[in-house]
């Protein structure tokens, strides 16, 4: 799991902010320009603290966190360059990915780990 994690990180990965996919490489049919897409960065956060490496989780979580509009708003995706939001604004599953990020976090810090939790 650690080495899927570095790996979609450096594939995918600038500054602590994920891409979907590499739009380099895929034909999707949209103009360029797509952003970072908020909640693949807050499900990084998970992954990485169920992983273990919680200290870069919560380092992550604080970052991304700090890059919601002046009222803690999120949109679907982020400029990584400039910070400015793209997309569906605002965007519940952004909003979901942050919660759930959250929870996990919280939950290692009161027991050490992460139960497995019941798929929908």
């Amino acid at each position: 799991m650690l080495g899927t994690i570095d790996a979609i990180q450096a594939d995918l990965g600038h500054d602590g902010l994920l891409y979907r996919y590499d739009t380099r490489e895929t034909e999707d049919g949209l103009p360029s320009g797509e952003g970072a897409f908020l909640a693949c960065s807050f499900w990084l956060v998970e992954a990485l603290a169920m992983a273990g490496r919680v200290d870069d989780a919560r380092k992550l979580f604080d970052d991304v966190v700090r890059r919601g509009n002046d009222v803690g708003l999120f949109s679907e995706e982020i400029d990584v360059r400039s910070g400015e939001l793209l997309g569906n604004f605002p965007q519940a599953l952004t909003h979901i990915a942050l919660l759930t990020a959250a929870l996990c976090l919280a939950e290692v810090s009161a027991t050490g780990k992460v139960e497995p939790r019941a798929s929908a």
